[in-house]
């Protein structure tokens, strides 16, 4: 039965649990005002958030999934229930919201709000349509400026990917994310390259306070387009001096706890030994549901060209880098996400993880995203470490190892600018650690899971890619289309760093590419000999 206090001292009552971290309690008061109030979005929400804050990540989202229901088209509200609707795994009922939204008359700012969620579902065209109506409705803020310009570099018009920018920096001369992404757009040339203007902004920002984490991550990003840009123009000591500093200035923001990595790849395979029993690859020929074809291995591995050239088939759509998986696992385990902490949970309940209704969510919640064709590839790079489990969850579902040479494979994501993410990339030791940590895993599976993935060669990829495909495409149940062999005419958007790489023809510029810094990354081939990588 509903509580009888006034709403308003039941609201206090509630703040004040909330505000003692009592939120078992704060919980059970809130279900009252939701009984109460059931129309109200607010309250559901809270309740949402409470469940949330209790551990209670199951009962968290089956509220949010509730608040969709809520007769309540206030913008704020449904705008911040389609991002926790995201963060809970619930990507079908995010559309929804979303699609609200799109049907509400509003202003530029909720029209660019509009585009920043469709990017958030990885619906680029559509997102692209809602930022280009906002820019002609007169919005032209950096952070605005910054998405419709990604979405055009997206989708493969770099001219004007580039003007945006360069009105995004005549604005925000500071922005390094933009800066970054202007110097990434293309292959440098001498008559287009910003070396001069970069080197200037980085003379300003140096004279500023170094120690707010906002002025050393845009210094960082503009060494990183210094560094990148001089590598195009074959300037490589002053490229690799830029590129230093960068990550020197990364490697203070965002340091890189090699035991807590450790920690949890030793976890992975424990748990995955004693709970994931092995499952064949049974590849069926209609299961009703498009199936996913997963990439994996090391970030930078070329995966997006692999991708690119499977989805250049007709019957398939790539969906990009996924977070679907892991979060279908921590809501089947009822862990809320939390970095390192909330893997170690999941890992301990993996026991108790049904691994049938893991399957069935995660194909809910992104099978949409095949457009009606009858695969699609998700390529986050990092599900190589739940690749048994995924062969327990979806046995008809293809798994493709990617493997590049580990000189390269390292350079590569050294290279690589993540802003305030991944943070081994940022030290030669710190990358080659997690290399290690890949490795072992990736050993492991092979030995204990034989046959739960394919592991295919980058370099033969590239040095003969119709040999590739054609055992790669059957193995995944395709006939062999030789679209596959023109990744560059895939009329789809690429969402990565590598995105203007891929849609050239296939070259084989990337291989060994580290070889142009031997002498620097030396203490890398030191590193990764000593762990027993091959090195070539």
């Amino acid at each position: 039965m509903p509580s009888l206090m006034p709403l308003a001292d039941l609201q206090r009552s509630i703040e004040a649990l909330i505000t003692q971290q009592r939120y078992a309690e704060a919980a059970a008061l809130l279900h009252d005002l939701v009984e109460r109030e059931p129309h109200s979005l607010p309250a559901r929400m809270q309740l949402a958030h409470v469940l949330l804050q209790d551990g209670r990540f199951e009962g968290s989202a089956r509220e949010l999934v509730a608040a969709v229901a809520v007769p309540d088209d206030d913008p704020a509200g449904l705008i911040a229930l389609a991002r926790r609707l995201s963060f809970h795994g619930e990507m079908v009922q995010a559309r929804r919201c979303i699609d609200r939204l799109e049907r509400l008359r509003g202003t530029a700012h909720l029209h660019a709000a509009i585009a920043h969620l469709r990017w958030m579902t990885g619906e680029v065209e559509r997102a692209l349509t809602w930022i280009e109506r906002a820019y002609r409705e007169g919005l032209r803020a950096p952070d605005e400026l910054l998405l419709q310009a990604m979405l055009c570099h997206f989708l493969g018009d770099n001219d004007r990917a580039e003007r945006l920018l360069d009105e995004c920096l005549a604005q925000a001369p500071d922005f390094g994310m933009a800066a970054q992404a202007r110097a990434n757009l293309r292959r440098q040339s001498p008559e287009h390259a910003h070396i001069d203007a970069l080197r200037q902004q980085i003379v300003v920002l140096r004279t500023r306070s170094s120690a707010h984490p906002a002025h050393a991550l845009n210094l960082a990003q503009f060494e990183a387009a210094l560094a990148k840009e001089l590598d195009d123009l074959g300037e490589i000591p002053a490229a690799w001096e830029a590129l230093s500093r960068s990550k020197g200035i990364l490697r203070a923001l965002n340091p890189y706890d090699a035991a807590a990595e450790s920690a949890i790849t030793r976890h992975l395979v424990e748990a995955i030994r004693d709970c994931v029993p092995a499952t064949p690859f049974r590849p069926v020929a209609d299961t009703g549901q498009a199936t996913p074809i997963f990439i994996v291995g090391m970030p930078r591995s070329g995966s997006t060209l692999l991708d690119r050239m499977i989805s250049a088939h007709p019957d398939v759509a790539p969906a990009g880098e996924l977070n679907d998986f892991l979060r279908q696992l921590h809501r089947v385990a009822d862990v809320p996400p939390a970095g390192h902490a909330g893997m170690h949970r999941v890992l301990d309940r993996l026991g108790s993880v049904d691994p049938a209704e893991l399957g069935r969510r995660y194909l809910a919640q992104a099978g949409w995203r095949a457009g009606g064709r009858r695969y699609f590839v998700d390529k986050l790079p990092i599900n190589v470490q739940l690749v048994p489990l995924i062969r327990r969850a979806l046995p008809h579902a293809p798994i493709l190892h990617l493997v590049r040479d580990p000189m390269d494979v390292c350079f590569s994501n050294f290279r690589a600018m993540f802003g305030d993410v991944s943070p081994w990339c940022n030290d030669l030791a710190w990358t080659a650690h997690f290399h290690g940590c890949y490795r072992q895993l990736v050993d492991t599976w092979h030995a204990d899971y034989p046959g739960a993935m394919i592991d295919l060669a980058y370099a033969d990829l590239v040095a003969d890619p119709e040999a590739v495909m054609r055992f790669v495409l059957p193995a995944c149940g395709l006939a062999f289309d030789d679209a596959c062999l023109h990744p560059e005419r895939n009329p789809f958007p690429v969402t990565t760093p590598s995105a203007a790489q891929v849609r050239e023809p296939l070259n084989g510029r990337g291989m060994a590419s580290w070889k142009r810094y031997a002498g620097p990354l030396e203490p890398l081939r030191r590193a990764l000999d000593a762990a027993g990588q091959r090195v070539a």
